[in-house]
C-alpha cells in the first residue's frame, strides 16, 4: 500500500486537520492501493499562510539561487525516475512503458525547460532613464488534473519557482502520488520552507478554499470547463490572476496526398494515447471524401492491434480510463453517436473481450460523423475516433475550426504550402504538422474556451510574473 495521510506544509510533513483519509484506486483492479489525507479548509489556511510568509524572501532570491534550485530538482527527479513510474502506473492505470516515456520524460522536461529559460530570462529592462521590472506574482494556488500527474505538475511548479513565486499545489486526489513524490524530492533538495506546500484532498474541501484565499494572488488551474469556470467566479471576488488550460476537441486533418499507412497510425495514436484521456486528444479525424474509404480500413487495422490490458505489462499499449465515472460517460457518448447516426466501424459499448474488472474501455471508431453531432462537439476524453469528410481544404480548416475550444489542432500530408496554409489557419493555441515533436520551450494553451494564458518554459514563467515600470530610474 502506498500511504501518505499527512500534508506538506512549511517544510515539514503534518497531520492534517479533518483527520479524514481518501482512498485512492487503481484503475486496472478497481481496488485500493494507497490512502492520502482528505484535507479541508484549514490545512489550506495553514499552507497558505506559510507560502506568504516566505514570498517577498523567495521573490528577491537571485535567478542563479533559482536556476541552480532547478537544476537539484532535475537531478533528484532521476534519482526518483523509478518511484515515479511505479506511482503513475498504479494510479493513472498508463502502461508501464508510457509511465516511462511519456509521463516521467514529460515531467522531468518541463524543470529542463524552466532551468535553461532563466539564461536568457529579462527580469529587468531599461528603457531610457525609465526601468521595467518582472517580479513574482506572489503565492500562487496550484490545482492540477489526474490524467498527466507528473506533466501538468511540474510544468506549474517548474514556472513558478523560476518565477520566484510560493506556491501551494492541491494534485488531483485520483492521482495524488507523483505529487507526494515530487514533495519528497523538493525536501531532499532544500527547497526553503514555506516556498512549496502540498495539501491532499478533494475539489471541494481544498479547491474551492484555495480559489477563495484573499493572500493566493493567483490560481493555475488545468481541468474541465465547468470546474474552470467556477474557479474564474471565486477567484474574480478579489482579481486574482487565472490561467486556465481546459478541454479540447482537437481536429486531425489528413490530405488528400497524405501516405495513408503513416497518416492512419498517426491519426489513431491521437486518439488512444493515454487511454484518450488527454486535452489535446486528435479526436475529430478529418479526411477527403475521395479516400475515406481506404482511411477507414487503415485505421481499423492500425486500431485493431493496439493491446488493451494491463498496465504492468509492457507489451500494452492502452490502459483503462481513470474511474467508473469516467467509464460511464465514455459509454455514453459512444451510444448517443450510434443513435445520433454515426456508424460503428470498429469497437463499441462495453469492455473489450477479456477484461471484465477494470475500467477498460473498446478503443471505437465512428464513421459518417457530422461535425453537428454530439460525438464531434463535446469532449470524450476516451479512446474514440470520430472520422468526418471533407470536399477541399478549405472545408477542411472551415470544420476544423467549427468548435466552441480551440486547444490543439494537426495536419498530415506532403505539400509543405498546404500544410502550412491549414497549420496557420487553424484556431488553436497547439499545431503539430506532420507529428513533428513539441518541445518543451514552446507556449501551450489554447484559444476560445480551451483556457487563458500559456504555459512552458518562458511562457511558463511569465504566468507567475507581475510588471512593474518605474520612471527615473537611472538618473
Amino acid at each position: 500500500m502506498f500511504n501518505q495521510t499527512k500534508q506538506y506544509i512549511n517544510g515539514e510533513w503534518v497531520e492534517s486537520h479533518s483527520n479524514e483519509t481518501m482512498d485512492v484506486i487503481n484503475p486496472a483492479t478497481e481496488e485500493a492501493f494507497g490512502k492520502i489525507a482528505k484535507g479541508n479548509a484549514q490545512d489550506v489556511e495553514d499552507a497558505v499562510n506559510a507560502a506568504d510568509n516566505v514570498y517577498l524572501e523567495f521573490r528577491n532570491t537571485s535567478v542563479e539561487y533559482r536556476q541552480n534550485l532547478l537544476n537539484d530538482i532535475v537531478k533528484e527527479y532521476e534519482n526518483r525516475k523509478e518511484d515515479l513510474i511505479k506511482a503513475m502506473t498504479l494510479e493513472l492505470g498508463t502502461p508501464v512503458t508510457a509511465s516511462e516515456n511519456v509521463h516521467y520524460e514529460m515531467g522531468l522536461s518541463h524543470f529542463k525547460a524552466a532551468r535553461d529559460a532563466l539564461d536568457n530570462f529579462n527580469f529587468r529592462e531599461r528603457r531610457g532613464n525609465n526601468i521595467v521590472i518582472k517580479e513574482a506574482i506572489g503565492v500562487a494556488g496550484l490545482i492540477t488534473p489526474w490524467n498527466f500527474p507528473t506533466n501538468q505538475t511540474a510544468l506549474k511548479l517548474a514556472g513558478a519557482f523560476a518565477a520566484g513565486s510560493s506556491v501551494v499545489l492541491k494534485p488531483s486526489e485520483e492521482t495524488p502520488f507523483a505529487a507526494i513524490i515530487l514533495a519528497e524530492i523538493f525536501d531532499k533538495v532544500g527547497v526553503p520552507k514555506g516556498v512549496f506546500n502540498l495539501v491532499n484532498g478533494d475539489g471541494l474541501g481544498v479547491g474551492n478554499p484555495i480559489s477563495e484565499n484573499e493572500k493566493i494572488r493567483m490560481v493555475s488551474f488545468t481541468g474541465s470547463g465547468n470546474t474552470g469556470s467556477k474557479i474564474m467566479e471565486k477567484a474574480s471576488k478579489d482579481f486574482k490572476k487565472v490561467s486556465l488550460e481546459l478541454g479540447g476537441k482537437s481536429p486531425y486533418v489528413i490530405l488528400e496526398d497524405a501516405d495513408l499507412d503513416k497518416a492512419a497510425d498517426a491519426a489513431v495514436h491521437k486518439v488512444v494515447g493515454n487511454s484518450g484521456q488527454v486535452c489535446i486528444a486528435g479526436s475529430r479525424t478529418l479526411v477527403p471524401e475521395s479516400i475515406k474509404d481506404q482511411f477507414i480500413e487503415k485505421v481499423k487495422e492500425k486500431m485493431s492491434a493496439i493491446k488493451v490490458g494491463d498496465p504492468q505489462d509492457a507489451t500494452v499499449e492502452m490502459g483503462p480510463v481513470i474511474n467508473s465515472k469516467q467509464f460511464n460517460q465514455i459509454q455514453e457518448f459512444i451510444k448517443i453517436g450510434a443513435q445520433e447516426g454515426a456508424t460503428i466501424e470498429l469497437g463499441g459499448e462495453g469492455k473489450p473481450e477479456g477484461l471484465e474488472t477494470g475500467y477498460f474501455i473498446k478503443p471505437t471508431i465512428f464513421s459518417n460523423v457530422d461535425n453537428h453531432m454530439t460525438i464531434a462537439q463535446e469532449e470524450i476524453f476516451g479512446p474514440v475516433m470520430s472520422i468526418i469528410t471533407y470536399s477541399d481544404v478549405d472545408e477542411a480548416i472551415k470544420i476544423a475550426n467549427d468548435t466552441k475550444y480551440g486547444l490543439a489542432a494537426y495536419v498530415y500530408g506532403s505539400d509543405m504550402d498546404t500544410l502550412q496554409k491549414v497549420a496557420t489557419a487553424f484556431e488553436a493555441g497547439v499545431i503539430e504538422i506532420n507529428e513533428y515533436p513539441r518541445s518543451a520551450d514552446m507556449p501551450f494553451g489554447g484559444y476560445k474556451q480551451s483556457g487563458i494564458g500559456r504555459e512552458w518554459g518562458d511562457y511558463g514563467i511569465e504566468e507567475f510574473l507581475e510588471v512593474k515600470s518605474i520612471s527615473g530610474f537611472f538618473q
